[in-house]
């Protein structure tokens, strides 16, 4: 349902998934592993894999830190994207990349919840994208000490919110890593 003309096909983004970003997310064994199951579903059904890849002063480039955690590996084949903001799309290849695939419709995965994958998914819904949240397959870490709520209900209020999206021409959604179909016309 995309309001981007010709763009018929989906991706599936992998968000930040760092050592230094996860290294203390909420269950992040489970989400890496649902990240996991859903790359290697995407590879084999022909959909497009984009990696993002962040990094600022405390991510500094080609530390440890900035690297993808090691469950998850890209293939070569696959594009990265460096960003500096938290919406993907800022100041990055991001849009031109997905432009020549023919991509609509986003699927997105990823950390931090409460930062660059809400950026991430409002920057692509208000570019025009078809854009589902996979919600046991996002993560942050727990922010309370500076008076966020605790990430489990950081991660369910982003879940209940992104599942009614809606716009003229587009929609949001949220599904479960079982739920996710990479076909435009499903709203998984």
């Amino acid at each position: 349902m995309t309001t981007l003309p010709d763009r018929p096909n989906t991706a599936l983004l992998v968000i930040d998934v760092q050592n230094g970003v996860v290294a203390a997310a909420h269950d992040r064994d489970r989400v890496i592993a649902n990240i996991d199951s859903l790359v290697a579903k995407a590879r084999a059904e022909g959909v497009a894999v984009v990696w993002v890849q962040h990094s600022s002063d405390e991510l500094k480039r080609d530390s440890d830190a900035w690297q993808y955690v090691p469950e998850l590996v890209r293939q070569d084949s696959e594009p990265l994207v460096h960003k500096n903001y938290g919406d993907s799309f800022e100041a990055t290849e991001l849009e031109a990349l997905l432009a020549e695939r023919g991509v609509g419709r986003l699927v997105v995965t990823g950390a931090q919840t409460d930062g660059c994958i809400r950026s991430t998914m409002h920057g692509a819904f208000t570019r025009g994208y078809d854009v589902t949240l996979v919600g046991d397959a996002h993560t942050t870490e727990d922010f309370s000490a500076y008076g966020a709520p605790p990430p489990e209900q950081v991660i369910a209020h982003t879940n209940l919110y992104w599942q009614w999206q809606d716009a003229p021409g587009r929609r949001g959604g949220t599904v479960s890593t079982a739920e996710v179909a990479f076909t435009a016309d499903d709203a998984g």
